[in-house]
């Protein structure tokens, strides 16, 4: 389902020469015996999800759509980037559905959270409150406003009804608040980490909310399970795209640009930063990841990629069919000049600006480009996406041996956080 392309490289090594490597490694992702193997649940998950609770989370959206006019979800990090990604790739950024999403918790901003806050005052909510441990400092204070405001609202009674939880099993502080209160709690496995977690309730139960399959979902992941079993760098394209990133890294390409085309992807983006950089970025190894949403961000970043310091390579994410196509119209008068495109739909010319920017950089630029290509924009292929960079992001890191399911180097700045916030 995903085509990859490395024609447009400047690859110095054959990627298939990897092969042995890969086979290792594989073994060890498949097996679960690779550093941070207590973190690789996700792997055969497809086969595995608790459906008892799958179901749960199909009546619990049916629930919050019934009953609201604003869902908030309250998380931060994998806690909500991969369900706002899905949301916004699949639905795109004006779709006609309710109840509206809004993320929360994921910011200290003052002005955000009083926006927020004044926002919902007058309409009907639903929250779903995500943490592991329900200590993470943005989410925590950020749910300790809303459940007063759904308290002083809707009295405690109602708001239980009205606040789910997707927290740890068995223990926790929100696991706690949880049972303490009688919210609907759905799991977040103690197998699976956090940017690892959008094809759990995580992710799961916010974009059932929002109207999308969440049934096709879990089809284009357990498709892309399947055909990943086989690591033949021939024919796994997860597996290929890993080991370019490697071999470009070794001819001193120290950053990767994610690029789209389609304004309803830059998430998309958002969240494959936090997995490949969280992943990867440890003991001074590690590829940069960085985005750009083309042909936006060509009248602002195209010129260093064009013309600056070769340091990056372009990963071009496309997909072969838009959620909505246009046709651009005909005018009589043409006094803009733009009658050239009079009965082309706006999608060719999408796709007519990516492959002259495409050799542009190539050609004249000398900028590497990997190009991955997806069917459309569907929840199945979102699903499919979705494994398909899990399975990259960990054989890319094991091959330069780094745990991709620890993230050591956020613990510092948290310390000194707290220790400037007087928390004992």
């Amino acid at each position: 389902m995903i085509k990859f392309d490395s024609t447009n490289a400047f690859l110095e090594e054959d990627i298939v020469s990897y092969q042995q490597q890969v086979n290792e490694l594989h073994e060890a992702i498949v097996n679960k015996t690779g550093k941070g193997n207590d973190f690789l649940g996700w792997v055969d998950w497809s086969e595995n999800y608790d459906k008892a609770e799958f179901e749960q989370i199909k009546k619990s959206a049916a629930y919050v759509r019934e009953n609201c006019d604003v869902f908030i979800v309250c998380g931060i990090g994998g806690s909500y980037l991969g369900a706002r990604a899905a949301i916004e790739m699949i639905n795109g950024l004006y779709a006609d559905k309710k109840p509206e999403v809004i993320f929360f918790g994921n910011t200290f901003s003052s002005t955000y959270v009083a926006q927020v806050l004044e926002y919902i005052k007058d309409k009907e909510i639903c929250v779903n409150v995500i943490s592991k441990s329900g200590t993470t400092t943005e989410t925590a204070l950020a749910f300790r406003l809303l459940k007063q405001f759904m308290e002083a609202k809707y009295g405690k009674e109602e708001s239980s009804k009205r606040i789910l939880a997707t927290t740890d099993i068995e223990k926790g502080t929100l696991h706690d608040i949880a049972a303490k209160e009688g919210y609907q709690t759905f799991s977040i496995p103690s197998d699976i980490g956090g940017r690892y977690s959008i094809i759990t309730a995580v992710g799961l139960l916010p974009i059932a909310v929002a109207g999308i399959s969440i049934d096709d979902l879990m089809d284009g992941v357990k498709e892309a399970f399947v055909d990943f079993a086989d690591a033949d760098l021939t024919k796994n394209s997860a597996y290929a795209y890993a080991v370019a990133r490697r071999i470009l890294q070794n001819q001193g390409k120290d950053a990767e640009m994610f690029v789209s085309y389609d304004l309803n992807t830059s998430m998309l983006a958002e969240w494959w930063k936090q997995l490949f950089g969280e992943s990867e970025g440890k003991e001074g190894k590690g590829i940069l990841p960085c985005s750009g949403t083309f042909s936006t961000d060509l009248h602002s970043l195209g010129q260093f990629v064009q013309d600056g310091k070769k340091l990056l390579f372009e990963t071009v994410v496309t997909f072969e069919k838009p959620i909505i196509d246009v046709v651009f119209p005909s005018d009589e008068d043409n006094a803009d000049g733009m009658n050239y495109l009079a009965g082309k739909s706006l999608d060719w010319v999408n796709k007519m600006a990516m492959q002259g920017t495409l050799e542009a950089h190539v050609e004249e630029g000398n900028v590497p480009n990997l190009i991955l290509t997806a069917p459309d924009m569907s929840a199945k292929s979102f699903g499919y996406l979705c494994y398909f960079y899990f399975r990259a992001c960990a054989m890319t890191c094991y091959m330069i041996d780094v745990n991709p399911f620890n993230q050591p180097g956020v613990e510092v700045y948290k310390k000194n956080m707290f220790k400037l916030l007087g928390k004992n």
